[in-house]
């Protein structure tokens, strides 16, 4: 998935963006209004965590303005502020949660999790597709029952598929999800990780498909498959 931070404080922010990166997460890394709208006006996220006294304006003002167009995109709003109006506030603004600093970093994750698969329509952290598991607290695959080692990129990878089977993800798309601007990844990374899957994933009752000129999927098992 790929989220957005916006975070003034350096050690802060280092500290947030490396917590979702070793979730397997990309991140853009924002540390003003200006550039968190500027990332907005052009990029799509899975989430985003927003820091509300930023150096040149309210993180509300982005919130309100990304509510107002009517984008859904959860917001887990981080500050300071520990008055419950403050809390009121964010909420009604549109955030989905909130988080007062300082905050342990194993909340930050937990609470980012139940956001995601909130917006993925998952109730629990497991993922499901034929017979792949892939739970997303522990980061892990079993195949059958068995564990899968996969890197943290593979692993992300996965997660993004089973998180809407049957959804056709162009390169691009995936491109977004796994790597930040920073990324300099092309369409032949996302080929490689692929083909690395359908090994890894050998004997899945699930397919990881190609569709030549559009993307990739997974699919689940056909009726009566095991």
């Amino acid at each position: 998935m790929r989220i957005l931070v916006v975070e003034d404080t350096e050690d802060v922010g280092e500290a947030v963006v490396h917590a979702f990166e070793r979730m397997g997460h990309a991140v853009d890394w924002q540390r003003t209004r200006r550039g968190s709208e500027d990332a907005l006006a052009v990029q799509e996220y899975a989430l985003i965590v927003l820091d509300i006294n930023l150096p040149d304006g309210s993180g509300f003002d982005i919130l309100s303005a990304l509510r107002e167009r009517g984008a859904a995109t959860p917001v887990l709003v981080l500050t300071a502020r520990a008055l419950v109006d403050d809390r009121v506030d964010a909420l009604d603004t549109g955030a989905d949660d909130y988080l007062v600093k300082p905050f342990d970093f194993r909340e930050l994750e937990a609470r980012a999790r139940a956001l995601l698969r909130r917006r993925q329509g998952n109730a629990v952290s497991n993922l499901s597709v034929g017979n792949i598991v892939l739970d997303q607290t522990a980061r892990t695959v079993r195949l059958a029952g068995h564990g899968v080692e996969l890197t943290r990129r593979e692993t992300a990878l996965l997660e993004v598929l089973m998180g809407q089977p049957n959804r056709v993800f162009s390169k691009a798309d995936l491109l977004d999800q796994l790597y930040g601007f920073d990324g300099d990844a092309g369409p032949n990374a996302i080929e490689l990780y692929i083909a690395r899957l359908r090994k890894k994933l050998s004997g899945a009752t699930a397919e990881i498909r190609t569709l030549r000129g559009e993307g990739y999927q997974i699919l689940p098992p056909r009726s009566g498959t095991p």
